[in-house]
């Protein structure tokens, strides 16, 4: 009992601030996860316990931007089916790539999409209309490929390359990219739920108790999100970018 009550004060903060930050910009699995590792718990469980409150984080999240208009559902079913796809691809590859070919590679890759985003002022400025042509839904669904690939193979921040991949290649505002993406999340996280709790490797009471924290900070960051979207959603995804680059070196030149 007391070694649940002293996880719980160590996780529930970071699962609140991971929501917060996932729901205005994603990447809050940098920040929960490590929470979880940090208790001691094995990882297999650490991972599935996160799901579980992450899941419950999202589906707020996603339920409220439904409720504001920010989610395309016709986008959102075409992209699942190649997100799946990606993904799949991504986990075979997983088995066959070095994970130090792959490090270095976004140890390149992820400094230019800093730069890049440096650049682009307007990004994400955009209002997509509701009528979508052949050229916008293709390039959505090479989006969700290419990021479901990405999420086979490692997985931290697929969310934020969602968003940046909606709002550059897509040109949706950074209010629809984040929706979509949330609404993609949400059915990725119940999925992934489901394996890890047939396979007996979630702490229930923890994570429902650790996923209340995470429905407060995710309505927390939506609402931020909704009053300061566009200049505060460019500022955390370079805050993960930059956390991001971090963990590859140290897991290049450290671990």
């Amino acid at each position: 009992m007391l070694q649940d009550l002293y996880m719980l004060l160590l996780i529930c903060p970071f699962v609140f601030l991971a929501g917060f930050v996932d729901a205005v910009g994603g990447g809050g699995g940098f920040i929960s996860l490590p929470a979880y590792i940090m208790t001691g718990m094995p990882l297999h469980m650490a991972l599935g316990t996160n799901k579980l409150s992450a899941m419950m984080g999202t589906l707020v999240t996603t339920l409220r931007y439904a409720k504001l208009g920010y989610i395309r559902l016709k986008i959102v079913i075409l992209c699942l089916p190649f997100a799946f796809l990606g993904s799949s691809l991504g986990s075979y590859l997983a088995l066959i790539i070095p994970d130090r070919a792959f490090l270095i590679f976004m140890l390149f890759l992820l400094p230019l999409t800093a730069l890049y985003m440096l650049r682009q002022r307007r990004i994400g400025a955009m209002q997509q209309n509701e009528i979508f042509n052949f050229k916008v839904i293709l390039r959505c669904a090479l989006i969700a490929f290419v990021i479901g690939i990405y999420d086979g193979l490692y997985g931290p921040g697929t969310g934020t390359f969602f968003i940046l991949g909606f709002c550059f290649f897509a040109n949706f505002s950074i209010k629809n990219a984040n929706g979509i993406t949330k609404a993609m999340n949400s059915v990725t996280n119940v999925s992934s739920f489901i394996v890890f709790f047939y396979h007996d490797s979630i702490y229930v009471t923890i994570g429902l108790i650790a996923g209340i924290f995470g429905i407060l900070g995710n309505y927390a960051g939506s609402v931020f999100f909704e009053k300061y979207g566009n200049v505060a959603t460019k500022k955390i995804i370079l805050i993960v970018i930059t956390i991001f680059e971090i963990k590859v070196i140290y897991d290049l030149f450290f671990a």
